[in-house]
């Protein structure tokens, strides 16, 4: 079964679930109904299932929002070794990247940043229960620049405060993973509140802008991808610094010798160097390279010495043949050349 079906079984059960969960007569079946169905999905830490069971409507979002958040990991990383291809395989939920990696760094980011994202915009679009538009601002007018506040702005911190409530929940046991985790969450979540958009519209006669009301919009999810990349780019290696009492891990700094500063809260961090990410290997979310195109002349890290870690690519040429410089002519056809192109594809070894 391919991932797009199991994916598409998902939301057809849990909306078929929260259907029923909304025309349910007394709590007490409500609420055995939203535990069944919690309880089904799989991947979910036990602090999850118990958000889900008080807030079902909320799941699809989440969902919505951690997939969002594979795909532009996909995307970001569709030319190098590792191209998060093993992300969301079994579901959605769940713990990803067992190497506390800069990989597994841009993941937890990504993903707390997706759902962060997906929850305001249900907010903002009044498809998600117990929120709607940022109310706060409104009718408050702006001296300086002689405009006021309008529309329907979007609620970034209900969203930002969902997502941490929510993704962080897993983080239980507090270990140096853990503390790197919550740290790459909240990068990601800051990376969105920062990026929040300014809009404005002018009202007045003919176009004339007597006066103008403004509201704050989500950035595209895709310029949240190249900032969260940007940071993976110069990610942070730490290590954490243990109690003197318990011996648990406090907090993280930078891995120098005598040094003791942290991390800045806009970096992203990572415990564990990077593998390479040539060969298939379940614990690291490695895929391999072998049968991945690769480019033979670039010097990317899609290039074929790069991608294919010296074991060589091979070759493959294929003939396309299509109509092409089509005439209309008097009367009434239409005449076609022939075009044909011999192109050459190499997968690595």
């Amino acid at each position: 079964m391919s991932r797009k079906t199991r994916r598409w079984i998902f939301h057809f059960f849990l909306c078929l679930g929260i259907v029923y969960l909304k025309i349910g007569g007394l709590s007490s079946v409500v609420a055995l109904g939203a535990s069944i169905i919690c309880n089904k999905i799989p991947g979910l830490a036990p602090r999850q299932r118990t958000i889900c069971q008080s807030r079902p409507d909320a799941i699809i979002v989440i969902g919505e929002g951690v997939q969002m958040g594979i795909n532009e990991c996909q995307f970001q990383f569709r030319h190098g070794r590792w191209n998060c291809s093993a992300l969301g395989e079994r579901t959605v939920f769940g713990k990803e990247l067992r190497v506390g990696s800069k990989e597994a760094a841009f993941t937890y980011a990504i993903i707390a940043a997706g759902v962060a994202h997906a929850v305001t915009a249900a907010c903002t679009q009044g498809s998600l229960s117990g929120c709607g538009c940022d109310k706060e601002k409104q009718g408050f007018y702006n001296q300086e620049e002689g405009w006021k506040w309008g529309g329907c702005s979007a609620d970034v911190h209900y969203g930002l405060g969902f997502s941490k409530v929510f993704v962080d929940a897993r983080e239980i046991k507090q270990n140096a993973r853990t503390l790197m985790n919550l740290h790459n969450n909240e990068v990601g979540r800051k990376v969105l509140e920062k990026g929040m958009r300014l809009e404005c519209k002018c009202h007045g006669v003919s176009g004339s802008c007597t006066t103008k009301t403004c509201w704050t919009t989500l950035p595209k999810f895709r310029q949240l991808g190249y900032i969260l990349k940007d940071k993976y780019n110069q990610a942070v290696h730490v290590e954490p610094v243990r109690a003197s009492r318990n011996k648990r891990p406090t907090f993280l700094k930078i891995k120098k010798p005598h040094s003791y500063r942290k991390p800045m809260d806009t970096e992203l961090v990572y415990i564990e160097r990077s593998p390479n990410y040539c060969e298939a290997d379940s614990l690291t979310g490695s895929m391999g390279t072998q049968g991945r195109l690769c480019n033979k002349t670039a010097l990317q890290p899609n290039s074929c010495d790069l991608m294919c870690c010296g074991r060589g690519y091979n070759t493959h040429q294929y003939s396309r043949v299509w109509q092409c410089n089509c005439k209309f002519l008097w009367c009434c056809y239409v005449k076609c050349n022939t075009c044909s192109e011999r192109t050459e594809v190499y997968t690595c070894k």
